[in-house]
């Protein structure tokens, strides 16, 4: 009905936000927290100390049984049958035409039992497209609205975790998740995450989320992070965010390069992918400016007064003290080195096409 608002889902940490005095605003159908002490506070904290995040918006499903993996392949674009117990592997999940519906995390946590991990305002678009896609004998469970999904971020967040809960954490390797028994629950650890530094992301039922949040802000080390840091935390090392860099509109082709992408084929999309591939007509592009003007999405990349792209994220990036951006540019033009002009209200600002991540001192990978 026009002009009725739309009731934005909230998370299980909901009240604990507006107590904490977080400034709050839509992502995705969520009311979700954008800054509590303020971005550069938060950004900084979690590039030298540690970070706490709420995700509890992302979606779980879990696919059981001896068809799941063929099916996972089909609907996948990395290889799911190499996993080993205990690993997982970020790809896509693209549509006939070679759009992506979404890009996610696929973890296999035993002989038949894999888990992806899927964005917010997908979710409901992701487990249909899935249910249709399975063979009769894959169990599928929706496990969104049961599990709570807490990242801890930052170089210290190993040694800050173990402080809070009393003992080791697993010795897990970069995209290795692991069952571990801490502060009163059964939880899956997995080393992953979205900010390019040493981190681990909590899986664990609903309603411990208060609790354990509460429990790991009780370190006054660490502190609470809102979107607007996740965003600048993940711009600096380049990762995409479906809607600016991934989206249906395109093959994953000019975002990854060919990354995450298995050569077998026999996932839905391919043809459209091989031919990306083989001819691709744009690339993403890293752009790094000498001032501190932003540029934003949807901003134009021109050369020599033509139009060849667009800008698809851009900030001040806290850590260089200058404008980065993200960019979809003509292929030829997408050469390392190469002087661009992206206008930004109105005006023309030089940047140059840079190698990323922009941030170099990530410690994600130990």
């Amino acid at each position: 009905m026009e002009g009725v608002k739309a009731v934005l889902k909230t998370t299980p940490l909901h009240k604990e936000h507006i107590a904490l005095g977080a400034r709050m605003a839509e992502f995705g159908g969520w009311d979700m927290p954008i800054q509590y002490e303020g971005i550069l506070a938060e950004h900084e904290h979690t590039r030298t100390k540690t970070g706490l995040f709420d995700i509890c918006h992302m979606g779980e499903f879990e696919l059981n049984g001896q068809t799941a993996v063929a099916d996972l392949e089909r609907l996948l674009t990395m290889k799911v049958s190499t996993l080993t117990v205990g690993q997982c592997r970020y790809g896509f999940m693209l549509n006939e035409q070679g759009g992506v519906i979404d890009d996610l995390t696929c973890y296999r946590l035993g002989e038949e039992r894999y888990m992806l991990v899927v964005n917010a305002a997908t979710l409901e678009g992701d487990s249909a497209w899935i249910r249709q896609h399975l063979s009769p004998q894959t169990v599928f469970t929706d496990l969104s609205d049961g599990m709570a999904k807490l990242d801890v971020q930052g170089p210290t967040s190993r040694v800050e975790i173990e402080a809070v809960i009393g003992k080791k954490l697993p010795e897990l390797g970069y995209f290795k998740a692991e069952p571990f028994q801490c502060l009163e629950t059964e939880m899956l650890v997995s080393r992953t995450g979205y900010t390019g530094d040493w981190g681990y992301e909590l899986y664990f039922p609903t309603k411990d989320a208060v609790r354990i949040w509460r429990t790991l802000l009780a370190n006054p080390n660490i502190k609470p992070v809102g979107l607007g840091a996740r965003d600048t935390l993940r711009l600096e090392m380049g990762y995409s965010l479906y809607g600016h860099e991934l989206s249906l509109d395109r093959t994953p082709v000019a975002t990854s390069r060919g990354g995450f992408i298995r050569k077998e084929g026999g996932f839905i999309g391919e043809a459209a992918v091989r031919r990306d591939l083989a001819n691709p007509p744009e690339f993403l592009v890293a752009l790094e400016f000498d001032s501190k003007r932003a540029a934003r999405s949807l901003d134009k990349v021109v050369f020599q007064g033509l139009e060849i792209g667009s800008v698809t994220s851009g900030s001040v990036s806290p850590s260089l003290g200058k404008a980065v951006a993200l960019a979809f540019v003509k292929a030829d033009h997408a050469t390392t080195g190469t002087i661009l002009d992206v206008e930004i209200r109105g005006k023309l600002f030089p940047a140059k096409v840079v190698e990323l991540p922009f941030y170099k001192n990530g410690t994600a990978r130990g």
